[in-house]
């Protein structure tokens, strides 16, 4: 690991940066726990692939992402991809300046000139027009020719990172010719003892029982989610942190949990499942001052 930390740093000051998109490079509010996916990730970046992320929720995609971008000092350019986003969306469009016709460029043109990290998010959702665009960009061809305008020839320390989840409503498989252009990591369910640390790590105040309590309430979701009782998506870790927020601020610990969690379900019958096991692992009325050593 210590080797690929000092790759890093080569990398970095091989490819400095434009001062006007530091303010681009991420602060990641969550720290990726998993050295051997980290270790893959970081050595395909530094042998110029493409990474495609594939996984179920919460297990770290996005925040594996940001980690990159923050690590290698990249500015980040972040595409959500739906059914509105299109060529225009990603290269660009004309705009009018000052009565002039100008072409604005668009999150892929910025990170391809300007060495960015591209984070392709849910590109199994990408209309076949979107993806047009970016199968010359991830191939050896590394370019954007952009009619009547200019040929962009990406930028060497430019990477595209993309995460996708299987068998989510609208989503779709990627053909072969797409999937070759990335180097493809699975992304793994965060262990218990991983989460354990993560939790402590964020709320280093916590009683123990209380993180213990809590990881093993997560780990309920995700074993339900497993056996189809629930969706794929209630297991929402950054639901639960976000919950845990809410309680600094007052706010009782289930009613936190319904605020950033249980309401997100608009299924009665889950949202159900899952209060009743905010019940069956935590008693009434537990505020701040219960769960902290402070």
């Amino acid at each position: 690991m210590k080797k690929l930390y000092e790759k890093i740093d080569e990398f970095k000051n091989k490819y400095p940066i434009e001062k006007e998109f530091e303010n681009r490079i991420p602060n990641p509010k969550f720290l990726y726990m998993g050295d051997t996916i980290l270790e893959e990730a970081i050595a395909a970046v530094l042998a110029g692939k493409n990474i495609l992320l594939v996984g179920d929720k919460s297990t770290g995609k996005n925040v594996l992402a940001e980690n990159l971008a923050y690590l290698f000092g990249r500015p980040m350019w972040n595409i959500s991809f739906h059914v509105s986003v299109d060529a225009s969306s990603l290269i660009g469009d004309d705009t009018l300046k000052s009565g002039d016709v100008i072409f604005r460029e668009g999150p892929i043109s910025l990170a391809s000139t300007y060495g960015g990290f591209a984070v392709l998010d849910e590109i199994n959702m990408a209309k076949n027009e979107a993806m047009a665009v970016l199968h010359s960009v991830l191939d050896y061809r590394r370019r954007i020719d952009i009619p009547g305008y200019k040929l962009i020839n990406v930028h060497p320390a430019t990477r595209f990172i993309a995460t996708m989840n299987y068998g989510y409503e609208g989503t779709r498989d990627l053909n072969e010719a797409l999937l070759s252009r990335f180097a493809i990591i699975k992304m793994p369910r965060i262990s218990d003892s991983d989460l354990r640390h993560l939790i402590k790590t964020h709320h280093p105040y916590l009683k123990e029982t209380y993180i213990n309590d809590i990881a093993n309430f997560f780990k309920d979701l995700k074993d339900k989610a497993s056996a189809h009782e629930i969706s794929d998506s209630a297991p929402d870790l950054r639901g639960i942190f976000d919950g845990l927020d809410l309680i600094k601020e007052g706010l009782e610990f289930k009613e936190s949990m319904r605020l950033c969690l249980v309401n997100k379900i608009f299924d009665d019958y889950e949202a159900d499942l899952i209060e009743d096991l905010l019940k069956a692992r935590f008693p009434e009325n537990i505020y701040q001052e219960d769960i902290t050593n402070e």
